[in-house]
């Protein structure tokens, strides 16, 4: 029995040691060719899952999650009376976050209003004296028409004596007596005439003066607008719903108009910003779906959809933009900024915050056909 079972275990060794041997097993060949067939089908797979798939699924790990987030800054000069908020807290739109010392705006916007009222009583002042002025121009007129009358009855007597003392009835001296007066009443006909023309043309210097009053209330008036203005530019607000971050303001710091206090993200709103290499945006187009994987949540896939594309790569919008007519030039491939929209349910995007590493696949299919199209239009 030993020795037929060494006998079988030899046959055995000296089939492996001769391929052809093995190959004359069945049950060899079977599992060749299934082995063949089962590599070929993964190849075939393989292949056909990459025309039709793969080659069109653009993926990028230089990705992160942001946000417009609204810098808090003061519009004027303070001292800080109260910080109204703190660190990560949630705001509502129109939330007011810090409270300036509002003494010295509401000084001004006082002194302001003082100027108003001074200017308008002033108005009021001309306009009363613009009513004596009226009485005096009404008497002015009837001056100059008594003036009229008794110039008017001169004359009268001179032409009645004038014959009579030429006919020697009346002595030449009434009648030069007669036209010494009428030569007095129309001098006092041109005085009462000037003192009427006087009034009147006081009357338009008061006018002026009223104008003048009016232009500087509403002078005042600007003034005062913009007071109330900088009074309500102590309370900064939040101008949208988020989260305050980056809080470096205290109470009793002065504050500089501009100067940054705070942040406010609106975490409702945030974003991915994906950096494709150029060569990855030849078929990407706006509204093409994307698989996104965020870092901090390995087991969850988001989707999302491409909004737009950056009209130039991140060099163009640099402080120092590369030039590259320089003779030591290396062409490096450019990288384009993709906004891409995330769909998240409300609990999702509570978990999410801006500056988050993410992973974005763009699925470029539905674009398949334009660059063929792109192709035979350029060969015409």
């Amino acid at each position: 029995m030993a020795e037929q079972a060494l006998g079988s275990n030899g046959q055995a060794d000296a089939e492996k040691d001769d391929p052809q041997k093995a190959l004359s097993n069945a049950k060899v060949r079977r599992g060749l060719i299934i082995a063949a067939i089962v590599v070929l089908l993964a190849g075939g797979y393989w292949y056909y899952n990459r025309e039709i798939y793969g080659k069109f699924q653009q993926s990028t790990d230089n990705a992160y999650i942001a946000a417009d987030s609204v810098i808090i800054a003061p519009k004027i000069a303070g001292y800080v009376e109260r910080v109204l908020v703190r660190e990560n807290q949630t705001v509502a739109a129109g939330a007011s976050l810090v409270q300036l010392d509002v003494r010295d705006y509401r000084a001004q916007t006082s002194q302001v209003e003082a100027q108003i009222a001074a200017s308008l009583a002033g108005a009021d002042t001309v306009r009363a004296q613009q009513r004596e002025q009226d009485a005096a121009i009404g008497q002015a007129r009837s001056q100059l028409a008594a003036a009229s009358a008794q110039a008017g009855l001169a004359a009268e007597q001179v032409a009645r004596y004038r014959p009579l003392a030429a006919s020697g009835a009346e002595p030449r001296e009434k009648l030069d007596q007669l036209q010494a007066q009428a030569r007095e009443a129309r001098a006092q006909v041109a005085a009462a005439r000037a003192g009427l023309l006087a009034a009147q043309r006081r009357q338009g210097t008061l006018n002026e003066q009223i104008d003048q009053a009016n232009s500087q209330a509403n002078a005042a008036r600007a003034q005062l607008e913009a007071a109330r203005l900088n009074l309500s530019s102590t309370t900064l607000r939040a101008s949208i719903p988020g989260r305050v971050g980056d809080l470096t303001v205290r109470v009793g710091q002065f504050v500089q108009p501009g100067q940054r206090l705070m942040s406010v993200v609106p975490t409702d709103r945030l974003y991915v910003t994906a950096n494709f290499k150029e060569t990855q945006l030849g078929l990407m187009r706006p509204g093409q779906p994307v698989t996104l994987e965020v870092d901090a949540l390995p087991d969850l896939e988001l989707t999302g959809r491409v909004e737009s594309v950056a009209p130039g790569t991140g060099a163009e919008f640099s402080i120092l933009p590369p030039q590259n007519a320089t003779g030591n030039f290396t062409k490096i491939v450019q990288r384009v900024p993709v906004r891409i929209s995330i769909r998240a349910t409300p609990q999702v995007m509570r978990l999410l915050v801006p500056g988050m590493s993410v992973v974005a696949t763009v699925d470029t299919r539905a674009a398949k056909g334009e660059l063929d199209a792109i192709r035979e239009a350029a060969r015409k």
